[in-house]
């Protein structure tokens, strides 16, 4: 690193924390203004407001325009510096174009890494505290309102519900069933099962057990059975934002649960997983496409090269927004729905790279 690496690096961090901050700031006050009115309804307290709420929302905010800001920073930066003829002397001073991207590469490298554990660790439990919030005062109350419900709690053990009250705990027209290969072994059914806060257990008040050896049956009818099973209260509890509120280590282990028990609603968690790993890369895409597009002197000032920026910033998030919704469907592979907005613009800054006179 020289001393123009260092002035230029700089330059490039210190104008990506002032966007951050700026559109975080505008973020956060549009959202107020949204809110305000379930506030006063609520009776919020001032301190829960801004320390379980807007405290907690900062670092979504900011990891959430990561890719605007990143950009736009680098855009900035990079045409202020050809205003003022400065990459002009860079170059002609035998500095080539590669080289003159290093202390960008770096920058962006610091950022991505920087996001990665934000992303991974920070945020989640950050926004378990402001979905927590959401959840209490800005939503409405959750009801579980599934029907026939069916979870597999282990390898050979399924769980049959009708319907389950999430308010009560309780589930009703319950069945447990331990199936070896196709064979079922057992059978325990009650009218309900309800969930023993304290024990850590469901209980059954009264309940009917089946056990089956080849053609035998034998029927055996019993009452206030306690029971440990692979199952709590919060499987049945609001996801909003669940997959937000997942620390790196969380999200695996949910996937890996949601796979054993057949769940349809993995997809979700496949992507947020899968994107978290993409996104540090992205940042280092757009940095080098933003020194690309802005490298050149232009007539106009700036301004055009800020605004194809915001541009550009704009159409990833488009292609975030679409590839995550294509995958959630289940029409394309999560694995490849995360990476395909870094895939295309890979290929938009080599193109631009190859083709743009700089």
């Amino acid at each position: 690193m020289k001393i123009l690496d260092w002035y230029i690096l700089k330059k490039f961090l210190t104008t990506f924390v002032f966007a951050v901050l700026i559109l975080v700031s505008i973020i956060l006050v549009i959202d107020f203004t949204e809110k305000n009115d379930d506030f006063i309804q609520e009776n919020v307290p001032i301190a829960e407001i801004i320390f379980d709420y807007y405290i907690n929302l900062i670092p979504f905010y900011a990891n959430m325009l990561s890719p605007i800001t990143v950009f736009i920073a680098t855009v900035f930066v990079t045409a202020k510096l050809a205003s003022h003829t400065e990459i002009v002397a860079m170059l002609s001073s035998g500095i080539s174009f590669r080289r003159l991207l290093v202390p960008y590469v770096v920058g962006a490298t610091l950022i991505g890494a920087l996001i990665f554990g934000l992303i991974g660790w920070v945020i989640p439990n950050a926004n378990k505290k402001s979905v927590a919030f959401q959840v209490k005062y800005v939503k409405s109350p959750y009801t579980y309102d599934s029907r026939n419900i069916h979870i597999k709690i282990a390898p050979d053990a399924y769980v049959y519900m009708e319907s389950y009250n999430n308010s009560a705990h309780i589930g009703y027209n319950f069945a447990l069933e331990q199936i070896v290969g196709t064979t079922l072994k057992s059978k325990i059914t009650s009218n309900s099962v309800t969930w023993d806060e304290a024990a850590g257990k469901w209980h059954m008040d009264y309940y009917t057990l089946r056990t089956f050896d080849g053609e035998k049956e034998t029927i055996y009818k019993g009452q206030d059975l306690d029971t440990t099973l692979n199952m709590q209260p919060k499987d049945f509890e609001s996801t909003y934002k669940l997959e937000q509120t997942l620390t790196l280590p969380e999200l695996n282990n949910l996937i890996a649960e949601k796979k054993m028990r057949g769940a349809d609603d993995i997809e979700l968690y496949l992507v947020e997983k899968y994107e978290r790993f993409s996104y540090p890369f992205a940042i280092v895409i757009l940095t080098v496409i933003g020194v690309i597009v802005s490298a050149r002197k232009a007539r106009g000032g700036v301004g055009v090269q800020i605004a194809l920026g915001f541009f550009l910033a704009f159409v990833f998030i488009v292609f975030v927004i679409t590839s995550r919704s294509l995958a959630q469907v289940g029409d394309i592979p999560p694995h490849i729905a995360a990476w395909i907005p870094t895939i295309v613009f890979t290929g938009i800054g080599f193109l631009l790279y190859r083709y743009i006179p700089r």
